[in-house]
């Protein structure tokens, strides 16, 4: 239970110094605005799309849980699980993990994904759909990350538009906790750095 004990406290340690950065309302509000932003191109006879919606794992499964309920047109669901080895500062490999399992081809792919921070990941990620033989590559995110510079892809769709800062919730995490918190919280610069349990 020891180190049970040291993630429980750090978690609670680490939320009681953060600061509320977006509340929890205003999240279901841009929620609400990106799925308004979809229905509005995809909800309509006429144009018989029918396109496929790939949530980015882990980070995306919070806020794709809450978008898919209110798209109001017919679209099938799959996931995606990449990750960058290396420095995550400087680019690095990156390593699809799950693969979509229908195929990408002549296809109208969403890519649902918690934030667009470097863009490093996303940019990839659209290029191979887009390799894949995907007709058109929608990239809907959460949160864009004011970074102050240019980032190699653009967001389509954004949910609201956040400082430069660490946050938490709504899918976001630090160090693996409170993903589950419904708005979003500002870590402190010290509680950006990793500390090892202790042995058990």
């Amino acid at each position: 239970m020891q180190e049970q004990d040291f993630h429980y406290t750090r978690a609670r340690d680490l939320l009681a110094r953060a600061e509320e950065l977006v509340s929890a309302d205003t999240v279901q509000a841009a929620v609400r605005n990106v799925a308004e932003v979809l229905n509005s191109r995809f909800d309509s006879d006429s144009t018989g799309e029918f396109p496929l919606v790939l949530g980015v794992m882990g980070g995306a499964v919070v806020f794709t849980g809450h978008l898919l309920p209110q798209l109001r047109f017919p679209l099938e669901f799959d996931y995606i699980h990449v990750t960058r080895y290396g420095d995550q500062d400087r680019g690095g490999e990156v390593v699809w993990k799950v693969i979509p399992r229908q195929n990408v081809a002549g296809r109208t792919i969403i890519v649902v994904d918690d934030i667009l921070d470097e863009g490093e990941t996303l940019a990839h990620v659209k290029q191979r759909l887009l390799d894949m033989g995907a007709a058109e590559v929608i990239l809907a995110v959460f949160a864009d990350k004011d970074l102050g510079k240019q980032k190699p892809v653009q967001a389509d769709i954004v949910g609201l538009t956040i400082p430069n800062q660490f946050v938490v919730g709504f899918g976001m995490d630090a160090h693996g906790y409170w993903r589950n918190l419904p708005g979003l919280w500002v870590i402190k610069e010290e509680d950006k750095q990793v500390e090892d349990a202790p042995p058990v």
